[in-house]
């Protein structure tokens, strides 16, 4: 894979400066497009073996491009903050919005590389870790990124020469340590890891093997790669506005097959998963006062134990119009000191938020070890609201489930306790809940035009909800359902329900 990497290519210093002042030009004038039509980011990672120039292309780019449109990122060992959160936090944190181009060294590969390389983990681990990469990429795309990948090479004898060029200029030497040795010593373990990797992660975005030898071609290829890559997007987004389509459909997502339609005595009938809930529980207020001070009390335990721990929670509320979230949330907070926990009210997204991809905004929330973060609605707006509403594509809120599942996933492997509630309530219970906001003053702020108009899409919002318990309801991650007509029965539910996923997560 990587021979042609070890040809010898140069570019002579008239030629680079020639092609160089040409290029910067063009990738000006690129930048200033893509901060005009803000359509998309632009995501380019840069990995390759030691001294293979990827912080001195880094550097070149900011030189010859404008760095106040440039987002640079490097990452080193966690930090204890970083620690404390699962693994991709702190590079969805770091994303470029829409209109930027982020430069990215040290990224989501090396970890995965260098666990390989020095056996801590075998090939199948290797390979998992290695489709966590491409589902995280596959998201950035498919949301309309564009991602440039840069493996920038030496031969081992060319790697030996450059470090040891390195050690003996004083004003460099400091950029090579015995740690740089080693790998050189394991070149054939690293070359190996790294061929795994490209093969494994260039199917939507491919690969591109860079010569390290020589800075002047290093430096003219990467730039016009990025050069080239940047103007057939623009020019791909620009024939899609004229065809009138959404840029939606440019991420090359596959179409979602159709399903067999049945017809007259052949349809099956439609049954909702909230067919199950027995809507009639109740609790006596008598009964409920006994019940919620044990409950809150056993959960300020459980909560204190976990914090003590370090496990961190996640209590996410869905449900329809006025079923009692902001109740059931009241009376879990109650159980629990304020400077532990958050709420985070979930509403339509900011422009900072439209500018990243739409899980963005959820994954910046994530709270430190032991912490406890309560979304009032999530990042499943995608599959409820914006479906039923019209406000992304059929293809973007279907291929949404499983890049829900792969977040919920890393959230669990990393050890956060989530759990996911659904409060429902019958439509004869929302309408009489809609007529006493309406009747009493202090609560008449909580009712709008929406709700009404939601409610007139009850039926679309019902198949949104079973379609999402149904394909994001994992054995790991299961959907907690609220039977909610009765508020003192669901807030008791609400409250038992996380007691018992905190006391599994303790092993008490």
């Amino acid at each position: 894979m990587f021979r042609t990497a070890e040809l010898g290519r140069k570019v002579g210093n008239r030629t680079y400066r020639e092609k160089k002042n040409r290029l910067r030009q063009e990738l000006l004038e690129l930048q200033r497009l893509l901060r005009e039509q803000s359509a998309f980011p632009v995501v380019v990672v840069f990995a390759g073996v030691d001294g293979g120039g990827k912080g001195a292309t880094v550097n070149t780019l900011n030189d010859w491009m404008d760095p106040r449109w440039l987002m640079t990122r490097a990452y080193g060992s966690p930090s204890g903050e970083e620690r404390e959160r699962p693994e991709y936090w702190r590079f969805w944190r770091d994303l470029p919005p829409k209109g930027r181009v982020g430069l990215f060294l040290d990224s989501w590969y090396s970890s995965s590389l260098l666990d390989r390389v020095h056996n801590r983990i075998n090939d199948a681990e290797f390979d998992r870790k290695l489709e966590r990469v491409t589902a995280f990429e596959d998201a950035l795309a498919d949301d309309g990124a564009l991602i440039l990948k840069f493996w920038m090479h030496l031969g081992k004898k060319a790697q030996k020469r450059r470090l040891e060029q390195l050690q003996k200029d004083p004003l460099l030497s400091w950029r090579v340590n015995e740690m740089d040795w080693q790998h050189w010593r394991m070149h054939h373990d690293f070359v190996a890891a790294a061929e795994r990797a490209i093969t494994h992660t260039s199917h939507r975005s491919p690969w591109s093997i860079i010569e390290g030898t020589d800075p002047n071609y290093r430096n003219l290829a990467v730039a016009t790669t990025i050069r080239n890559t940047m103007t057939a997007h623009l020019d791909r987004l620009d024939r899609h506005r004229n065809d009138g389509l959404p840029h939606s459909d440019m991420d090359g997502a596959q179409m979602v097959p159709e399903t067999v339609g049945l017809n007259g005595a052949d349809e099956l009938p439609k049954k909702s998963i909230f067919s199950i809930l027995d809507m009639s529980l109740k609790v006596k207020k008598s009964e409920y006062k006994k019940q919620l001070e044990k409950l809150q009390g056993r959960l300020h335990l459980l909560h204190r134990k976990a914090l003590a721990r370090g496990i961190s929670t996640i209590l996410l509320f869905e449900g329809q119009d006025a079923a009692g979230k902001g109740g059931a949330i009241r009376r879990v907070t109650r159980a629990m000191e304020a400077r532990n926990y958050q709420v985070i009210p979930v509403a339509e997204p900011t422009d900072e938020e439209r500018a990243h991809h739409y899980l963005w905004r959820f994954w910046r929330h994530l709270s430190r070890a032991g912490k406890v973060t309560i979304f009032d609605r999530s990042w499943y707006g995608r599959v409820l609201v914006e479906r039923v509403e019209g406000l992304t594509s059929e293809q973007a809120w279907t291929r949404a489930y499983a890049e829900i599942n792969d977040f919920e996933e890393q959230l669990v492997e990393h050890g956060i306790v989530l759990v996911k509630y659904w409060l429902q309530i019958g439509k004869d219970e929302q309408l009489a809940r809609f007529r006493e906001r309406q009747n009493t003053p202090y609560k008449r702020w909580k009712l709008t035009d929406e709700d009404w108009r939601n409610r007139e899409k009850w039926d679309a919002y019902e198949q949104a909800v079973n379609d999402m318990v149904e394909r994001t309801g994992t054995s790991r991650v299961p959907w907690e359902l609220i039977e909610g007509n009765d508020k003192r029965y669901a807030r008791l539910k609400v409250l038992r329900v996380a007691c018992e996923r905190l006391e599994h997560a303790l092993g008490d």
